[in-house]
């Protein structure tokens, strides 16, 4: 049996499930050497090294899969996700912002805009984007949770209520 990129890609998923993040990784690089201009294995080979913590090589894949793909939103969620991660605040918020120029009705990234704004204590602002996230998807339970948190922030005892009681409807 021959090795294609789609089944090096299928293997190498299955093994970072497991934690075998090295030999995922190997799969990954293989497979790209068959087919380069591959976003997608590009990108699963930076969520891999994200998820075996080499963020530094994680930011160069998905930067090299987001230059492959300039339209595709889940690479750019991602890279806004693990900038926030590294403490690189105003990278994140670009990626947001290249995002939602893209599409304005994102509530992943209206989301990680307002987390964004919340850890720089900044809730009135987050507070908008938690908002514009919850009104873009009413069932988005990570935003009512954020949203409710802002809202005790600010001291509107009212709207976290609100937000406690939509978030018991959603679990269900």
């Amino acid at each position: 049996m021959q090795e294609s990129p789609e089944l090096l890609n299928n293997q190498a998923i299955q093994l970072a499930s497991h934690g075998d993040f090295a030999e995922a990784i190997a799969c990954f690089k293989c497979a790209i050497t068959m087919q380069g201009e591959n976003h997608l294995l590009w990108y699963n080979l930076g969520m891999t090294y994200k998820d075996s913590g080499d963020l530094s090589q994680a930011q160069n894949a998905l930067e090299h899969a987001l230059s492959l793909a300039p339209y595709d939103e889940e690479i750019i969620e991602s890279l806004a996700a693990l900038n926030f991660s590294m403490g690189h605040i105003e990278e994140a918020m670009e990626y947001c912002g290249l995002g939602l120029h893209l599409n304005i009705n994102n509530p992943h990234l209206w989301n990680t805009i307002g987390v964004l704004y919340f850890n720089c204590n900044e809730y009135e602002d987050a507070s908008e984007a938690f908002e514009h996230a919850v009104s873009i998807n009413p069932y988005y339970y990570d935003a009512l949770f954020n949203l409710r948190d802002t809202y005790d922030q600010l001291g509107n005892t009212a709207g976290r209520i609100e937000c406690e009681n939509r978030m018991r409807e959603i679990k269900k």
